[in-house]
C-alpha cells in the first residue's frame, strides 16, 4: 500500500515538474485553445463541472441507502468502498495542492482567459477531475461492465475538459487529477479487499470474521 501511495505522489510531482519547468508555454497555449473554442457550449461546461460534487456524493449514499433497505451486504461493501475511495482521493488532492502551490492559470496570465468563476485554492491537481475519475474508476473496478465503464469515464473525461474550457485549470492539472483519481480508487480497492478479507457484515454491522464461527 505504501509503495502505491509513493508512486502516485511521485508521478504527480513528475507531471508538475515536466509541465511547469519544460512545457509551460505548451500548457498555456493548449489551455487558451480549449478555453476559446466553442463559446456557445460554455453553459454545458458549467453544468457538467457543477455535477461533480453531487454525483460523487450521491453514488455511495444512494447505494448505501438502498443496501440498508434491502439488507444487501454486497452492495453495502461496494458503497463503503466508493465512499472510501472518494475520501482518500480528496485527502491526496488537497495535500498535493498545498505542497505544489501552483497558481491558477488566470492568475498567472491575467486577461488572457475567459474564466467561469475564480477559485480560492491552488491549481494542481484538478480536484473536480480527480473526484470524477476516482468515482468512475471505483465503479468500474466493482462493476467491470462496458455499460458502467463507458458512461462513467465519458462523464469523468467531460468534467476534465469542462475545467479547461472554463479556464480554471491547465491541461497538466487535469491530467494529474485523472491519474490521481484513478490511482486513489485503485489503492483503496486493494485496501478494501484487505478489509473485507478480515471483516464481514452481519445485519449491516461490520464485525471481525474471526468471531463468525462463534455465532
Amino acid at each position: 500500500m505504501r509503495k502505491v501511495t509513493i508512486i502516485i505522489l511521485l508521478f504527480n510531482l513528475y507531471l508538475t515538474g515536466t509541465f511547469q519547468l519544460q512545457s509551460q508555454n505548451r500548457d498555456i497555449d493548449l489551455l487558451r485553445s480549449i478555453n476559446q473554442s466553442a463559446p456557445g457550449l460554455k453553459p454545458i461546461s458549467r453544468l457538467l463541472s457543477e455535477t461533480t460534487v453531487p454525483v460523487t456524493l450521491a453514488v455511495p449514499v444512494l447505494m448505501g441507502g438502498y443496501s440498508l433497505i434491502t439488507s444487501d451486504k454486497g452492495l453495502f461493501k461496494d458503497a463503503f468502498y466508493i465512499a472510501f475511495a472518494s475520501g482518500v482521493n480528496l485527502g491526496f488532492t488537497y495535500a498535493l495542492k498545498a505542497s505544489i502551490a501552483r497558481q491558477r492559470p488566470y492568475d498567472s496570465y491575467p486577461g488572457q482567459l475567459e474564466v467561469y468563476k475564480p477559485e480560492d485554492d491552488f491549481s494542481m491537481p484538478s480536484g473536480h477531475t480527480s473526484g470524477a475519475f476516482a468515482t468512475a474508476t471505483a465503479l468500474t473496478l466493482k462493476y467491470p461492465k462496458w455499460y458502467v465503464a463507458v458512461p462513467s469515464f465519458l462523464w469523468a473525461g467531460s468534467i476534465g475538459f469542462s475545467r479547461m474550457h472554463l479556464g480554471v485549470h491547465y491541461p497538466s492539472d487535469v491530467l494529474a487529477g485523472a491519474v490521481l483519481g484513478a490511482g486513489s480508487a485503485f489503492l483503496t480497492w486493494k485496501v478494501n479487499e484487505w478489509i473485507w478479507s478480515r471483516y464481514d457484515v452481519k445485519g449491516l454491522r461490520v464485525i471481525k470474521k474471526t468471531t463468525l464461527s462463534a455465532l
